[in-house]
């Protein structure tokens, strides 16, 4: 259905009435096809991911529903419910939530009133609403939310003919016009947004990427938000290397944000026991987990223009942190898989791939050392997140992964290589968990391996290499990387 909404004319009648008196204006409506029952559950996942309509805002938390047995900030007049009694469609529900903005030093946090009313007439036909009230003065109210008293999500249904309409009204500020091209635009969007998710759901879109499933939003979000204040400004300010800053800059922080906050789960009775990061490329997210206080170290093939200044700020009381050029050969080759190479690699600038026992290993866009991942981690004894970026096989040669068996999954590129190494994982004996990392890159599926299979405690190395293509070449084709520059990571 393309999304066609009619304009309602300035001098249009209310679609429904507030007890108060007050009037709400319409601004936009639009036929849909779904029904009351999933207009309330998109309208709730609206609510709860305020950032589907503006990218101005994290999130938000909900601090009181009056469904709720555990109910909280209910106590004071900020937080208090500010609720609106429409005539013959009765309320049915109360939230409170608060949003939480990506830049908290440019714009406040906002409380806002959410209320669900419904109706149905004897004929079956069914009058369903779900209005917002911010806490808020027009003076007073944020950038990314409308100027505005209120606004409502109207849904109108005739179950005779399994048809109906959804529109959005504004209540305005005294004296405040709403033909304002802003105020327009927003009513516009507000519409998209809900007869495009009611629309997928009647047509049997089915959800395939589910965010915050290992580490909360909430914390993540924070975290992320308190990196970036502590740090972008100077990153992007030093940046040395020819790529974009604001891209790796905010990605790397969106990394660390992630691992601080798995850590704090995973170490809480414990300590940390240090981390490694292989292919490392420019250092950045070493850096980062360092200053944090996280001892680690990072190494790639070709040594990085910033790694100088990454290194020398370095905090001295973490020893043995560091930035290294190593080529990673890993010594669970077999020697009859290795060719002779005309050009020697130096022993001293290699690393074998074998790690201290419980140490973290990170494989951020490593490219050719992704699919080795798992199997090094599992030789070690280490946990492990690898993010796939540029596919390769365990020759180190680029190589296109077949597309999933699984009908329901993607079938890009990215997708086929996200889930060959997954399976490599899995041989390897690991319970992969997934999480779609919150960054500014396409390449965002972190597979996390922390835990083993029960019974999966040692694993046949070498029929692993055989099933997935065998390793033969892959010392020459590495050793190329030292004579050839370093790639944007």
């Amino acid at each position: 259905m393309v999304f066609t909404p009619e304009v309602a004319p300035a001098d249009s009648p209310p679609s429904f009435v507030d007890l108060s008196g007050e009037i709400w204006v319409p601004m936009n409506r639009h036929v849909c096809s779904f029904g009351p029952k999933i207009f309330f559950q998109k309208m709730m996942n609206l609510i709860r991911n305020p950032n589907i309509n503006s990218s101005w805002l994290f999130r938000a938390d909900i601090i009181y529903d009056d469904q709720e047995t555990a109910q909280v900030g209910h106590g004071d007049d900020d937080t208090r419910p500010r609720v609106r009694e429409i005539r013959d469609i009765a309320r049915q529900r109360i939230l409170v939530r608060t949003l939480i903005p990506r830049n908290a030093r440019r714009d406040d946090p906002l409380h806002q009133t959410c209320t669900f009313h419904e109706s149905a007439d004897a004929g079956g036909s069914v009058k369903s609403l779900v209005i917002y009230i911010p806490h808020a003065s027009c003076e007073e109210m944020p950038f990314y939310h409308p100027k505005v008293r209120g606004v409502a999500h109207y849904h109108e249904w005739d179950p005779s003919t399994a048809s109906g309409f959804v529109s959005i009204h504004f209540l305005p500020f005294p004296d405040h016009a709403l033909q304002d091209t802003k105020l327009q635009r927003t009513a516009y969007h507000l519409l998209q947004a809900v007869h495009k998710h009611g629309e997928g759901a009647v047509s049997g879109y089915v959800k395939r990427v589910y965010h915050d499933v290992v580490v909360p939003q909430a914390r993540f979000q924070d975290r992320y938000a308190l990196l970036k204040t502590k740090y972008a400004k100077q990153l992007i300010g030093s940046w040395a290397e020819k790529t974009d800053p604001l891209k790796h800059v905010f990605e790397d922080l969106g990394i660390a944000a992630f691992l601080i906050e798995l850590w704090a789960d995973m170490y809480k009775d414990s300590a940390f026991p240090g981390f490694v990061d292989i292919g490392c490329g420019n250092g950045l997210l070493v850096y980062i987990l360092n200053r944090e206080g996280y001892s680690g170290w990072g190494f790639d093939a070709r040594a990085r223009e910033s790694w100088q200044q990454y290194k020398t700020t370095t905090p001295a009381s973490l020893s043995g942190s560091s930035l290294e050029q190593r080529l990673l050969l890993p010594n669970i080759i077999p020697e009859d898989s290795e060719r002779v190479s005309a050009d020697p690699v130096d022993p001293s600038t290699t690393h074998g791939g074998s790690f201290p026992a419980g140490t973290f290993i990170i494989s951020n866009h490593a490219d050719e050392l992704t699919p080795w991942t798992p199997l090094l981690a599992a030789q070690s004894g280490c946990p492990f997140i690898m993010i796939p970026c540029c596919s390769h096989n365990l020759t180190g040669d680029k190589y296109r992964a077949p597309p999933p068996k699984d009908k329901s999954k993607g079938r890009s590129t990215y997708a086929s290589l996200v889930e060959w190494v997954t399976h490599i994982a899995e041989d390897c004996g690991w319970l992969v968990e997934t999480e779609m990392l919150r960054i500014p890159s396409t390449r965002n599926t972190g597979l996390l391996g922390r835990t083993k299979k029960a019974g999966a405690e040692s694993i046949d190395t070498a029929a692993i290499l055989q099933k997935y293509g065998g390793a033969k070449g892959y010392r020459d084709n590495v050793a190329q990387l030292l004579r050839s520059g370093p790639r944007g990571h």
